[in-house]
């Protein structure tokens, strides 16, 4: 890929590609990056983790070969990508493009992260492992029921909110007071930090129709498995993480893990994940149809005729974006 402008360049514009799970963004964002000198920014939670590949369907290398991509797979399963963290990092590589006279093209499902980036983010500071690992370790000494009671000795309108079985965000809301010596919910008082995106965007929202989404949800589950997402989870279960982890999280984990261990049957394994993954997606289209102003919204049965339609709407908002 050149690193001068072509076809398309020009004007400081975002491309934002938004869509559930398996509705083709990954490989319109491959196409359009190809077409008018673009680099793609991952803005999928769990396309973050490297030990993922498989199972978050990051983009394969050599799909990744035709275009410049930012933010995949560069963080270990062991460690914590915030909706903050993420904007900032996507906010610097969007920069950097810009600067390059490339096209930025946001992709992405995960409405925290594009939230973080277009709305802004409480000014949480960031909290290192040793803040985590020292709450993890009280979790771990007193049990659920005392570490929420201690948690609501420091911050009750946290502990108010959240059940004893919720580790994770009791953790995060812990570990934070460790580390500030303020509890989470004053931080979450204060005014939000300014959207790290101050460009123009242009929003494509993908919404296939549902039968047809599900199906591929289904179709592409079954194609992880047959190329290796049992092992890919056994791999990072025989780690020994905390299942709390986001990556621990991501569909399909537990359930293939599990199929690892001889604890249920591959096929149960698979039916449960794809149910998993049909809900998820079913939530995705919920709130990009609610919480999404899109300059197009487009379903994806005619992916050339929909590349056809829209390839002339990006090149006239690139030329206008300031």
């Amino acid at each position: 890929m050149v690193d001068t402008p072509i076809d398309g360049a020009g004007g400081d514009g975002v491309l934002l590609i938004l869509g559930p799970t398996a509705s083709g963004k990954s490989g319109l964002a491959i196409d359009i990056a190809e077409a008018l000198n673009g680099v793609i920014v991952n803005a999928d939670s769990m396309q973050v983790y490297r030990d993922l590949r498989l199972i978050s369907a990051r983009p394969s290398d050599a799909e990744m070969s035709r275009a410049p991509h930012r933010l995949f797979g560069f963080l270990d399963a062991a460690e914590i990508c915030s909706a903050a963290r993420w904007a900032k990092l996507a906010g610097e590589e969007i920069e950097a493009a810009r600067r390059r006279g490339k096209l930025p093209i946001v992709v992405g499902g995960s409405g925290l992260y594009v939230r973080a980036l277009t709305e802004g983010f409480s000014p949480i500071p960031d909290v290192g492992p040793l803040h985590r690992q020292r709450a993890q370790g009280m979790l771990k000494k007193m049990g659920a029921e005392k570490f929420h009671a201690r948690l609501a000795e420091h911050d009750p309108d946290i502990a108010a909110r959240l059940e004893t079985g919720d580790s994770q965000r009791l953790i995060r809301a812990m570990e934070v007071y460790l580390a500030t010596e303020k509890p989470l919910s004053w931080w979450q008082a204060l005014p939000p930090e300014p959207p790290m995106l101050k460009l123009p965007a242009f929003r494509l929202v993908l919404l296939p129709e549902r039968s047809t989404l599900y199906e591929r949800c289904d179709r592409r589950f079954e194609e992880m498995v047959r190329e290796g997402a049992v092992d890919e989870a056994m791999a990072l279960g025989a780690r020994g993480l905390d299942p709390d982890l986001p990556a621990m999280k991501a569909l399909g984990v537990k359930q293939l893990i599990a199929a690892g261990r001889g604890q249920i049957l591959l096929e149960q394994a698979v039916a449960d994940a794809q149910t998993a993954t049909r809900r998820y997606a079913k939530r995705q289209m919920t709130w990009l149809r609610h919480q999404i102003v899109a300059d197009h919204v487009c379903d994806t049965q005619d992916m050339e005729r929909l590349k056809a339609d829209i390839f002339p709407k990006i090149r006239e908002f690139r030329l206008t974006a300031s």
